[in-house]
């Protein structure tokens, strides 16, 4: 999944004056760290891991966390060919089913610039902490 990865990150290195083979570099080390930062500290399992598929077709990934006392999106992202189409809607939403049914919060840290973050708070997810470049956002069940 670290073409997912690296769709993640296309705006933030557009800027970056690295030639295509850095930039291609930069991702793989970044991303070597980042599943060796969930695989530490969000093993599956108990944390689920699983590939978003369309048609078939792997689409993106999505780690949810279900060990401590809330439910944990670790990571969703979709690749851009279908983001926007409702798939990231409708998973959040079978996890806040999950989470009603459980009595659960649900929460989520985002990056303050990621366009999702709207997707989020039409789903009313709110910000209950502030992590510098990240919020922690939760969704409790009314």
């Amino acid at each position: 999944m670290e073409a997912v990865y690296a769709s993640t990150r296309e705006a933030e290195l557009a800027m970056a004056p690295w030639t295509a083979e850095q930039k291609a570099a930069f991702c793989r080390q970044q991303f070597d760290a980042q599943r060796t930062h969930y695989d530490t500290h969000y093993p599956a399992p108990p944390a689920s891991h699983d590939i978003i598929e369309c048609d078939g077709v792997p689409a993106g990934r999505l780690y949810v966390d279900r060990a401590s006392p809330k439910i944990l999106v670790v990571d969703i992202a979709l690749l851009p060919a279908h983001r926007g189409a409702g798939i990231g809607t409708r998973l959040l939403q079978k996890l806040q089913e999950e989470a009603r049914a459980a009595d659960r919060a649900l929460s989520i840290h985002v990056e303050k610039f990621n366009p999702a973050m709207r997707l989020y708070e039409r789903l009313g997810f709110r910000p209950i902490e502030d992590k510098g470049v990240y919020l922690l956002m939760e969704w409790r069940a009314a």
